[in-house]
């Protein structure tokens, strides 16, 4: 774990916090798989998240998707355009929570 969270040391977060970064992702990973489907749950990673990209900015973390999303997983999974939406905004959520577990970073309020 990071010693002690600096938001100006994020901004080159790959070179400053990427095995915090790694660590956020697969226990949000670990712990959607534990309770959806894994082939949905691997083929968000896989297709989607693995392109996203994590912020921090005004005090808060945020996970930015790439573009079309929905597009990106249709073919390799088959599910209904709802189930997709509300895990994936699920996954999204477990992964900012453990970006501000996992760097120790506090929560706004």
């Amino acid at each position: 774990m990071a010693d002690e969270f600096d938001p100006e040391k994020f901004e080159d977060k790959y070179a400053n916090y990427f095995n915090e970064l790694q660590r956020a992702y697969k226990n949000a990973f670990n712990q959607m798989n534990d309770r959806y489907d894994s082939e949905l749950i691997h083929g968000i990673d896989q297709t989607v998240l693995n392109e996203s990209e994590p912020f921090y900015e005004d005090g808060e973390f945020r996970v930015e998707l790439p573009e079309n999303p929905r597009e990106r997983i249709r073919g390799a999974v088959a599910v209904d355009d709802e189930t997709f939406e509300e895990t994936l905004e699920e996954y999204v959520e477990r992964i900012e929570s453990e970006l501000y577990r996992t760097l120790g970073a506090d929560r706004p309020e």
